[in-house]
């Protein structure tokens, strides 16, 4: 089931003369399409870890019928030294649409775009549905973000402010927060050696303000939400209280999901229970296909 008998491609398209790239594996027929973007200090390839099928969101999603991309985001990928002219995120939303629109270009998107984020990518998707044109989004996923931040992370994000090293791509608290426990990860995965990438300048003014941002961008956003935290999430808080406090936040949404992926850390897609965070998400994608009084 998580394997869809071909890999993805690597794809890139030019948007007003920046080049955007991505990883795409399309279905014949889709039901829907997924448009998943990462979080910092990494490339689209976390949604396709190499050499691990089972983890990968494009292989689980193409083999039950629905076409995926996984944009490297503004700055990221065939985009990064074009990463200084990203900081106006208006920007950035123009860039997603524009580039879903040439990846897909005549293809068949089935009953439409359903978009899936991860950490820090979330600001981008969060401003994606609650942009004008979100309304005729199928929904959204958001996973490890949030307003306030996990005890233990706010000393290691003060420092992020003051030196503007954010996203950081090596060092022992770094390491705390986003691979531990690492038990929840195969061996050859933590530290994300194959998936790591420099980010761009302007990460480090989202980082730092985008917890106090979350409420006004989420407050917009008019699709069904589903938002999801590791049960080890170390970054941002987490437990009930936490996840009752950001389905607050939709307060325009139709529908709002909030769940707790059990065994998970902070890297829900390419931890041990990815496939189970995976099989729930795109259930929730087929809700809100065929459930429309209900999403």
């Amino acid at each position: 089931m998580t394997d869809s008998g071909s890999a993805p491609v690597h794809r890139v398209v030019d948007v007003d003369g920046i080049p955007m790239s991505a990883l795409q594996l399309e279905a014949a027929q889709p039901q829907a399409v997924i448009l998943a973007l990462h979080g910092g200090a990494v490339t689209s390839r976390y949604f396709d870890y190499p050499d691990r099928p089972r983890q990968s969101l494009l292989r689980t999603a193409a083999a039950l019928g629905f076409t995926v991309i996984a944009l490297d985001r503004p700055g990221y990928g065939s985009s990064y030294q074009r990463g200084d002219e990203m900081g106006d995120p208006a920007r950035r939303v123009d860039l997603v649409y524009a580039a879903l629109d040439r990846l897909l270009d005549g293809r068949p998107r089935g009953a439409g775009v359903f978009v899936l984020a991860h950490s820090i990518g979330c600001e981008l998707a969060a401003r994606v549905a609650a942009d004008d044109r979100g309304k005729e989004l199928l929904g959204v996923e958001l996973s490890g973000t949030g307003t306030r931040h996990h005890e233990g992370a706010v000393e290691i994000m003060e420092g992020w402010k003051q030196d503007r090293s954010w996203p950081r791509r090596s060092g022992r608290g770094v390491r705390d927060l986003i691979w531990e426990p690492a038990r929840l990860y195969p061996d050859e995965v933590v530290g994300g050696s194959r998936i790591i990438s420099a980010g761009p300048p302007y990460e480090g003014y989202v980082a730092e303000h985008w917890a106090q941002q979350f409420p006004d961008v989420a407050a917009r956003v008019r699709i069904p939400v589903h938002f999801t935290l590791g049960e080890y999430e170390r970054v941002w808080r987490s437990g009930p209280e936490a996840l009752a406090d950001i389905a607050a936040l939709f307060t325009a949404s139709p529908r709002v999901v909030v769940e707790e992926q059990a065994e998970g850390g902070h890297n829900l897609s390419i931890g041990l229970t990815a496939l189970a965070y995976h099989l729930k998400i795109l259930s929730f994608v087929e809700e809100c296909i065929h459930n429309g009084t209900l999403c």
